[in-house]
Order: C-alpha cells, then structure tokens, then sequence
C-alpha cells in the first residue's frame, strides 16, 4: 500500500515513517494522499473516499491511531468510510516492572511496545525502576543487575517522543529497594531491609543522586517518586537512632525532605498514595468508609500528583467511592489499574476485563482524566511481559469509547499487534483449572506456579490437589498452546513457551502423588516405571521448556536477571535426578525406606482446598532455609 500525508505534519513524519516500515506501507506518490489537520481540542476523525483521505487530530497519539485504523479499515477492503472518537483520558498508557522479577526489557523490545501501543492510541509509558538504571555516585545501586544506562534511556525517550508518547521516569524513594539496600555501604540508610533511613543527611544526597540520574535523560518534567508499602515504617534502625514516632510524622518529614529537592530540581512529582492511608488508623488501604485525618490531608504537597492503585474490585460502584475518598487526598489524582501478570505463568483476563471494565467505567464517570496500567513482575516474571500488550489494547479502547465493544477491541488488537484475543485469554487455563474453576475469582490461585516448581520427593502441596484431574487439564491446555503458537505470528514463540510449560504440568502436577501412592501401595513395578520412565521424560520436557523460555527471555529482556531462572530449572533438573536416584536406592534394597515419601502429607499452611498467592520460590520448594523470600 502507497500513501503520502500532507498537511500539519511537521511533527510526525518520524513516527509515519517508523509504523509504516511496520505496517508495510511505502511512503510516496502514487497511493492514497492524506490530508492532516491538526486541531487542538478536536476529536479524532478519519474519513476516506477512494484514494483521498483525511484525519484530524488533536494530540500526537490520536493521530497515530487515526493512521492505523485507516490502515486497518483499507487492508479489510473498504473504499469510504468516516470515523471520529472522543479521547477520554488525558493520559493513558502502561507502566512495565523492570525490577522485581529481574526482567529489564532490551531497548529494541521496548521499542517494539511503543510502536505497538502508538498503534492503539496511548500516550504514556513508563518503566518501573527500583534500581534498574545508572547512578552517577552509586556504583552498588543495581550492581550486577540489569539497568539501563543515560544514553539508553534518552535513546527511548527520542523514540517515544516520535510516536506522541511521553516517557515519564519511576522510581522509589522511600521502601521497595531490597536489592539495592542489601550492600553494607548503604548501612547507614537502611531502616530495615528494604526502606531508606528517614531523617538521616546521607539519605537525602543517596535521593537527589537518584532524582538526578532519573530525571536526566527525559523531556518530561514530570517524575514517578514511588513511595509505597513501607510496611514497618520507622520501626528498624530508625527507633533506635530516633526513638520512637509516629509512622504518619515520619512519612511527613520525609516526603517534606524529597520535595525540597524534587522542587529545587524543577519536576512535577507523582506518588502512590498508599502510605496516607497505611500511617492512619488499622493500615489498611483502600477502607472507603475510611475518615481521612486532617494532619494527613495537610502532609500531601499542593503540587503533588496521587496514584490511587487498585486492581482487585469487582463493581464499579466500589470504584467511585474509592476515588471519592482519594480526592480527599489529591483533587488532581491519576488512577493506576493492572493487567494481571505477576502470580505465575498466567494471564488472569477475566480478572483483568472485570476491573478494568469496572475502573474505568468509573474514572469516566467520575471525571478522572488520567490513569494509567500497571504491569508487575514480581518474584520471577515467568509470564512473559508482552502478554500484557492485550491489557494496553483493553486501556487503549477504553480510552475512546464510552463503553468497550468484544468485536472492536479483538480486531483493534489483531491489527495492532498480530494476536488472537482468544488465545491469550486461554492462559488464564494454567491457574483455572479443576482446582480453582469453581471459585468466583480464581485470579490469586497460581496452581501453574507452585505445581511447576514444588518439589517432587516432598510436594508441599500435594494434599491441596489430591483427587483433582490436573494432568488431563494440562495436557488438553497444551494441545491448545500447541495450536496457538501455530497461528500465533508475532507471539509465536511467546505461546511455545507456554506449551512447553503446560506439557510439563501435564506430567509433573500430580506425579508426587503417583509417586507416593505407588511407593506405599508397594507397588514396586509402578515405581520402576515411574523412575525409569516419567522422570526421565519429565527432565527432558523441563530442558525443553528450559531452552525455550531462555530464547524468549534473551529476545525480550536484558541478559542479568536470567541465573535467577537457571537456578530454578537447574534445581528442578537436579532433584529429578535425586528422586530417580532414591526410588533406585530402594527399589535395590540399599536402603529400607524412603524417608520423604513416609512423612504424612498435610495442607500447605494448614488449610486445605486451592493454596492463594503462593508466589515465592522458596516458600514453595522447600521449607529449609533457603531463601525463603526470593
């Protein structure tokens, strides 16, 4: 297809000529002429009789979505048609954990996003920086961890800039810095593992570094400041240094210190607003019966920007009553919602839609005009971040229609993206599952994440899932990744990753029982062929997903944060390894017993039926001291 835009173009002709390369479009006479009309204020409108064209646009990131749904709209064969929607956020657009499951996106990956969500009109990215970029100052903050350097993160901010999308920094200035705060030469501002000491000078210049380094590279003067769950605020060193005080004082004190600089330095800080509500009262976030003190209304800065986070409400009437508690706080608040990626190898949509569908339904309502969608990492990232590209198409529509239209928004993202709604909504299969699929909201029972990395001599959550026909589940899931990574196109690899992983689960999820049963059956033969047989294929499968999710993760993320996966898999290979070694141990009478299998099995934590969020490594493998957090 040949097209060339005349007009109010000045400012995009980088961005056309990006998403066309993209969209194999050749820029030239010959083809479609598109007149452009840039008018502030306007909605977006597109229309187009035969070879003439012409879209309006108000902001840079209306037009580039006017140009791809003219391109959309074209490719399906129509000769005349007219659009024109109503944008209604100011500000819409993705923010990606680059810190907490150790993946840092490459720059040609998150160059790859932002051509893609240019595509469904969004207009703000963010990357989620605990210590996941370079201080001048600070050689230890993100020490053998992946971060992005000055030169990089002003390269992305010119790309994004060319696509009319504002890069905007975050990161924290308060808790939520384990890994850096874990050298001994951060000693003297550390309260507890990982919160900055509040009241101490050295603090505040280790802030200003990473202020400075933040800031730098971006356009924007707005800034990301962090600031949540600082859980036992005041309570580590800083009792001792200071005695005892009032975590709301000390949450004041210190956010006074952090905008003398954020001021002096010229941004326009944001904040997740948690922590008002955590220093007062029971702690609990989000109570919207909840009165707001006076003394923490008062300690919110005029020019301050508050996050109200919330992603777990099913109604939209829960919504607005939080928002209304929220401009208590902060009259100007933005909301930040989720694409459920972070308990496991799954994409929660269903949990996903409903609060999406239910937020923004109330931020319209309500008058909210900026929000943004929140994509967290946590404790591995072993869901592959780009499968969060299906909840910034859900923002996206969102963002220009009153209400979100099935048909629409899975078009809108086959075109924008090369994916199949259908396929990515399947994934919510590895935690929906015989064990959970009568629960109402299944979204926090990671089955896929403790059946694939639990150990198969002691299963710790074995009794949890006993009677329940998970291997049937995982073996039909699999036939059905199977077929989605043969029509998956772009995610084609991204949906072998989640074969290999559901071939596994096939085998593994209930071969602890098997094992058990049959060793205190007595049966010997059925022990044998466990051990000479299934092991042996459950170690092949699990190096197979092993090589496949490594090739993904080297396509996608930066290299350091990738042994924390091989530690994983190499420990899943070895105690294979183990088991197949002690059923043999038996079996040739060296030893009586096996001591694992004997031991009474009994409910993870005490409770029986589906085990919730049970998303840390260590607490799943094994209940030595191992890490327990990690």
């Amino acid at each position: 297809m040949i097209m060339q835009f005349r007009g109010d173009i000045a400012d995009l002709t980088a961005g056309i000529a990006c998403l066309s390369e993209d969209l194999g479009i050749t820029l030239g006479e010959g083809g479609y002429t598109v007149t452009v009309i840039h008018r502030p204020g306007a909605d977006l409108s597109l229309s187009f009789a035969g070879a003439a064209g012409t879209i309006t646009y108000s902001e840079k990131c209306h037009f580039f979505r006017a140009f791809g749904l003219a391109v959309e709209h074209l490719l399906a064969g129509e000769q005349e048609f007219t659009l024109t929607e109503h944008p209604h956020f100011r500000m819409n657009g993705p923010m990606f954990d680059m810190s907490q499951g150790n993946a840092a996106f490459t720059v040609p990956t998150v160059k790859y996003i932002l051509r893609r969500i240019a595509l469904m009109g969004l207009n703000t990215f963010m990357l989620y920086c605990e210590d996941s970029f370079a201080v001048e100052n600070q050689p230890y903050f993100g020490y053998m961890r992946a971060r992005y350097t000055e030169s990089e993160m002003r390269e992305l901010d010119d790309y994004a800039d060319a696509l009319g999308i504002e890069m905007i920094p975050c990161i924290q200035t308060l808790a939520h810095l384990p890994d850096a705060l874990r050298w001994e030469c951060y000693d003297d501002i550390r309260d507890y593992a990982e919160c900055l000491l509040v009241g101490e000078e050295k603090t505040y210049d280790f802030i200003r570094d990473l202020l400075t380094a933040a800031a730098k590279p971006f356009r924007t003067r707005k800034i990301h400041i962090g600031m949540d769950e600082a859980w036992t605020l005041g309570r580590g060193k800083y009792i001792d240094t200071f005695g005892y005080e009032e975590p709301w004082k000390i949450m004041e004190k210190h956010l006074s210190r952090v905008m003398e600089i954020v001021r002096e330095m010229g941004l326009e800080p944001m904040m997740w607003d948690d922590m008002f509500f955590r220093t007062f009262g029971d702690g609990t976030y989000n109570q919207p019966t909840a009165e707001i003190p006076e003394e923490t209304i008062r300690a919110v800065p005029p020019e301050m920007r508050c996050i109200y986070w919330d992603y777990y409400r099913m109604r939209q009437s829960d919504y607005e009553e939080r928002i209304a508690q929220h401009r208590t706080l902060c009259e100007n608040m933005i909301f930040a919602g989720a694409v459920w990626t972070w308990v496991g190898f799954s994409l929660a949509w269903n949990k996903t839609r409903i609060t999406t569908d239910a937020a923004l339904a109330a931020c319209k309502k309500r008058g909210i005009r900026d929000v943004m969608l929140t994509v967290w990492g946590d404790n591995g990232t072993e869901c592959l971040a780009t499968t969060a590209l299906i909840g910034c198409q859900l923002y996206a529509e969102h963002g220009y229609a009153e209400t979100v239209d099935d048909e629409k928004l899975a078009r809108r993202f086959r075109f924008c993206t090369g994916g199949h709604l259908e396929d990515f909504a399947r994934l919510e299969d590895f935690d929906r599952n015989p064990l959970t699929q009568s629960l109402a909201d299944h979204s926090s029972h990671n089955a896929s994440k403790y059946l694939m990395w639990q150990d198969i001599l002691t299963g710790l959550c074995d009794k949890n899932i006993e009677g329940y026909p998970l291997d049937k589940h995982y073996a039909a899931l699999a036939e059905d990744m199977k077929a989605a990574m043969e029509r998956g196109g772009a995610f084609a690899d991204l949906f072998h990753f989640n074969y290999r992983a559901a071939h596994v689960l096939a085998l593994k999820s209930q071969i602890g029982l098997r094992l058990t049963a049959a060793y205190r059956a007595g049966d010997r033969e059925v022990l044998a062929y466990i051990a000479d047989v299934e092991l042996t294929d459950l170690r092949h499968r699990f190096a197979m997903l092993r090589e496949v999710h490594r090739e993904n993760w080297f396509a996608l993320y930066k290299p350091l944060g990738w042994d924390v996966m091989d530690m994983r898999y190499g420990s899943m290979l070895a105690r294979i390894d183990s088991a197949v070694w002690a059923v043999h141990r038996y079996l040739s009478g060296e030893v009586e017993c096996m001591e694992e299998l004997d031991v009474e099995r009994l409910p993870y934590g005490g409770k029986d039926g589906p085990i919730r969020y049970l998303n840390f490594f260590g607490d799943i493998i094994s209940p030595s001291r191992i890490a327990p957090k990690a």
